[in-house]
């Protein structure tokens, strides 16, 4: 895997109106035509692929999947998702279908220069204007791995993969998923086979065979005999077109008959097929892997119940605020780092719903207030960090880390700083998400989960269980599938979920007098602990002991292992007090003297053996899934995890890796073994 992007080496030329346009210093190759870029688009990808007519003739909830080799300057992209904008204008039956652009780039243009190269087309082509702005606003830096934009009213997924094409091609298949997924048309707009052969490889070619099936189609503007051979030895059967403008010919293929793969899939599975798409789901747990798992599959058209035996947040997703900061890792790691991928995921969704909560009239579910790590316990030095792009991550110099943090005495020579961190505020998340039109609460304790061919069933009271006196109502409800977000009590609700470790932390907060609010940290502080100063928001004391415009200072949190207990305890306050004197002693004379003065809240994080997530399909089972074990990063992990469990459910390309998914599935060998041999040891 590349674990280093080079960005493009942009040469400018002057084309046929006399405009700069970009080409390739590595290859020099141009980007599009000089004649017309956007025209070549729609002429070869669009109208070759027979797009209009193949995206205005899909089912309602279908998802229509396109895979391009080479990004360049996304004016495919553009031009593509103008169509469908076009389309589901005309069509009301495409409302509730989607468009999902999976896209490879090894050398990604920077964000400066992408900017200066679409600016004219915003001019030239005034329906992509809007369509530019979102795009850039939402363009990610350029690390490694696949990054997930979503245009959400567009009904638009674009998954940009960056990295060697054939390493992303890759990546995408996994094979152990119930449905397939697959290509529905591809745009192959490498570089030309006489600048670069590497792209045209029989690998690559290989890859596109596997996730094909019947009817999938190949547009490309090159008639090259080695793209010709390779699309053949894979069972393409190719045409040649007329070209864009002076070029004389392009190529068309499709693939003829069924994949060596699907013969393999349908001789292992004996099991019933699944109905086409899931109408509903159950979600149970109301903590952030239930909440963001419902929205993602809401999102999708799937009405959702969620259940949980409490409140929403009621557990240790309800502290008052959540730092989202991620840990990081040498960069050479971070193709398949879930920290990183989770963190720039959850980072775009969040400032999705601020935009939400605007509408609404609601608190912000992001402050985007940036976050300094002190390196006092980390994975990476600052030599490391400057092989990130600094919109990610930096190192900033003493004096710019002393002003942003108000600290005075400390030696801030080695920092970490994270401009897009920030504070994510777990009560007005929870009101965006449940605030869905196809996503519904209720309060059930669930006694019985049971799955048949076609549905599962759910028995469950309404009532407190703690109380004989109090009457208890049975309820029963349906459904086509089940995911299990119930954190350390999953495996009480499915014993193929394996029991995690449970760790106990307490977060501690108090309200600040006006002089200690101008010495205290101004923004998020990781040491060996955190801390973070906030404002309470509406709906803070729904949760917590808060009021609304009050100032809060937090520290934490404790990590007790083995104990589910969420009584406060002072000691753990102490404890908390403590650490970020130990680590800051200047603060030792601005925080409150009286210990007992702190507010507090205990939850139970839980956590696997090997500190991933479980996330996918039980073991045996067509239709229960589960999303829980989040660990102390639910906040920056559960918005990826949730996309990734939707896409597995509905046959789609997940955003994480074939690699990635196997270590998050629930039916991991080793978490299993260690469970068995746990048993055999008592």
């Amino acid at each position: 895997m590349v674990a280093v992007i080079s960005p493009a080496n942009i040469e400018w030329q002057t084309d046929d109106a006399g405009n700069e346009v970009p080409v390739s210093g590595e290859f020099g190759d141009v980007y599009f035509s000089h004649a017309d870029g956007l025209a070549e688009s729609r002429h070869v990808f669009l109208e070759n692929n027979q797009l209009s007519e193949r995206l205005a003739n899909l089912s309602a909830k279908q998802c229509f999947t396109i895979c391009e080799l080479g990004f360049g300057t996304g004016l495919n992209l553009l031009a593509t998702w103008q169509l469908w904008r076009q389309l589901r204008l005309a069509h009301p039956h495409l409302a509730s279908a989607r468009l999902h652009f999976i896209t490879t780039e090894k050398y990604p243009v920077p964000f400066s220069d992408l900017a200066k190269i679409l600016a004219p087309w915003a001019q030239r082509a005034p329906e992509l204007a809007s369509l530019i702005e979102q795009f850039l606003a939402s363009y990610p830096p350029l690390i490694a791995g696949c990054h997930r934009l979503s245009f959400i009213e567009d009904n638009l997924t674009l998954d940009i993969w960056l990295g060697d094409a054939s390493d992303s091609l890759a990546s995408l298949g996994f094979e152990t998923a119930i449905k397939r997924s697959y290509i529905d048309a591809w745009f192959l707009d490498q570089l030309a086979p006489s600048c670069n052969e590497t792209l045209w490889t029989e690998r690559i070619f290989s890859q596109m065979q596997h996730l094909s099936r019947a009817g999938t189609s190949v547009a490309t503007y090159s008639c090259a005999s080695i793209v010709k051979r390779g699309l053949q030895s894979q069972g393409f059967v190719i045409k040649e077109s007329k070209g864009f403008g002076p070029t004389p010919a392009m190529l068309t293929a499709v693939m003829s008959e069924m994949s060596s793969l699907d013969e393999r899939i349908s001789a292992l599975s004996n099991k019933a097929p699944l109905s086409n798409y899931p109408n509903n789901a159950v979600v149970i747990g109301a903590g952030v892997a239930g909440l963001l798992t419902a929205w993602s599959l809401a999102n999708r058209g799937i009405s959702v119940t969620v259940l949980d035996k409490d409140a929403p947040l009621a557990g240790a997703s309800g502290n008052p605020r959540a730092l989202l900061a991620p840990n990081m890792t040498p960069i050479h790691h971070v193709y398949e780092h879930l920290h990183s991928i989770g963190y720039l995921y959850s980072g775009r969704l969040y400032r999705y719903f601020n935009q939400q909560a605007a509408i609404q009239k609601s608190p912000l579910i992001l402050e985007q207030t940036g976050t300094l790590d002190l390196l006092i316990k980390t994975n990476i030095g600052t030599a490391q960090i400057a092989d990130y792009p600094d919109s990610m991550a930096t190192t900033i110099s003493t004096q710019e880390a002393c002003d942003i943090s108000g600290l005075k005495n400390k030696d801030l020579t080695d920092n970490l700083y994270l401009p897009q961190a920030g504070l994510v505020n777990p009560q007005a998340l929870k009101t965006v998400i449940l605030a869905h039109p196809t996503i519904t609460y209720q309060q059930l304790h669930i006694t019985n989960i049971e799955e048949t061919q076609d549905n599962v069933v759910l028995t469950g009271f309404i009532g407190d269980d703690s109380d004989e006196s109090v009457s208890q109502k049975s309820v029963t409800i349906t459904t086509d599938h089940v995911v299990i977000c119930a954190a350390y009590e999953s495996h009480q609700l499915d014993k193929r979920i394996v029991k995690c470790r449970t760790i106990r932390g307490q977060l501690s907060w108090f309200t600040p007098t006006a002089e200690q609010l101008t010495k205290l940290p101004k923004l998020p502080l990781k040491y060996s602990g955190y801390c973070a100063p906030f404002i309470g928001q509406s709906g803070d004391g729904e949760l917590n002991p808060i009021s609304k415009s009050q100032s809060q200072f937090l520290l934490g949190a404790s990590f007790i292992d083995g104990d589910a207990n969420i009584d406060i305890r002072h000691e753990e306050n102490q404890q908390n007090y403590d650490k970020l004197i130990e680590d800051l002693p200047e603060l030792s004379d601005i925080l409150p003297n009286d210990i007992s003065t702190l507010q507090a809240r205990a939850g139970i994080r839980t956590q696997t053996i090997d500190y991933h997530p479980l996330v996918g399909l039980l073991a045996q089972s067509q239709r229960l899934w589960t999303m829980s074990a989040m660990g102390a990063k639910g906040y920056a992990l559960a918005p990826i995890c949730a996309e990734a469990l939707a896409d597995m459910m509905l046959g789609c390309f997940t955003p994480l890796s074939s690699v990635m998914l196997t270590r998050l599935s629930p039916n991991r060998v080793r978490l299993h073994k260690v469970q068995k041999s746990h048993k055999r040891s008592l």
